[in-house]
């Protein structure tokens, strides 16, 4: 069968009836899989829109690009790509996987971009980064991700698009993106983001991102009612309360009874791999916060002063003018003697007979 597509394909393209063995030759090192169009000169090959349910197992090793969106595949077992470790584009959107592991992904080390886009991911493993270090694009929009890793451990070197549009993201850890130090695309719009304390550490990063010429879609809030709808970078740092560090709260049980203290302890939410949950410190909605409340005391405050001082100035003004129309008055008033002496006195020697 794959001999006669080839030698379709040679017909319609024109190609020399010679070569044509050559990429026989090549066919027949790894094989096309069925229901697979394959390309030997571009090295890519396309199962896309096929019904497959699991990744062909006999593809071509020199493949470097590996279509196999709008299939029906569900998992991927470890090695999945053996046959294919020069891959460096592999789409598998708008497929059923519900779970993944980077065991999936081994040998892949010159893999770029990974198109995961339109599945049923609940999460992402931050091994990840280690199992593809060359990785520069990660599409992973149209999922179902409630979680992703606080941090990756060491840095993603090489990644320069992140895309987790239309999920079910709460959070994001600004600590996930310093270990993308290469990023210049982040899609993180239509999630349940939640802008509490929990969110201004994202905000500071994203202004900066922005600043130093990065590219982002924003983050629009989906709670509290106070800020849903809004984007995240046009709430001011003033409306935010400082998340209580979780130590706090252990310290505030010294005055207990240290039955009562283990006991609340113990009974702290954990989630499934033993880590304690971060403490969930949304703020209420409150028609002004306290922050806003201190900030118009302190505008008011000023005012008062400087209107004060205002008048002090025009006081001072009006005393100096006042000062200096008397002073002028006074010098004036006493020229005055002066002068009329002298004329009576020459008066008296004009009228006085000569001797």
């Amino acid at each position: 069968m794959c001999y006669l597509v080839h030698l379709a394909l040679c017909g319609c393209w024109g190609i020399e009836p010679g070569t044509h063995i050559l990429l026989l030759l090549l066919y027949g090192v790894g094989g096309c899989p069925p229901k697979c169009f394959c390309h030997p000169s571009a090295k890519w090959v396309d199962c896309s829109g096929q019904g497959l349910a699991e990744v062909p197992p006999d593809l071509p090793p020199q493949t470097l690009m590996l279509f196999l969106q709008d299939n029906r595949i569900h998992w991927l077992p470890a090695l999945a790509f053996r046959t294919t470790p020069l891959l460096t584009t592999l789409n598998l959107s708008n497929n059923s996987l519900s779970s993944l592991t980077p065991e999936s992904f081994y040998g892949l080390r010159h893999l770029r971009v990974l198109n995961l886009t339109q599945n049923s991911l609940p999460s992402l493993e931050s091994s990840l980064a280690h199992t593809l270090p060359q990785l520069r694009e990660l599409h992973l929009s149209y999922n179902n991700l409630r979680r992703l890793p606080t941090s990756l451990g060491q840095p993603w070197e090489n990644l320069t698009v992140f895309a987790v549009q239309q999920n079910q993201l709460l959070h994001l850890e600004r600590a996930l993106l310093e270990s993308m130090p290469s990023v210049r695309l982040v899609l993180l719009r239509d999630n349940l983001w939640r802008c509490d304390c929990h969110l201004l550490r994202l905000k500071l990063w994203l202004e900066r991102f922005i600043f130093e010429g990065g590219v982002t879609d924003g983050v629009i809030c989906g709670s509290p009612d106070l800020w849903k709808g809004q984007d995240l970078l046009s709430i001011p740092y003033e409306l935010y309360q400082p998340c209580p560090l979780p130590s706090s709260s252990l310290t505030s049980l010294h005055g207990q009874q240290p039955g009562s203290a283990q006991r609340e302890v113990a009974e702290s939410p954990e989630n499934h791999s033993g880590q304690q949950e971060p403490l969930d410190c949304e703020n209420k909605p409150k028609p002004r916060p306290v922050n806003l409340r201190h900030a118009l005391a302190t505008v008011v405050i000023t005012g008062v002063v400087c209107g004060i001082v205002c008048l002090m100035m025009l006081a001072a003004a009006i005393y100096g003018c006042t000062y200096a129309a008397i002073t002028a008055q006074c010098h004036r008033g006493s020229l005055e003697p002066t002068t009329e002496p002298g004329k009576t006195k020459g008066k008296d020697l004009l009228d006085r007979p000569a001797a």
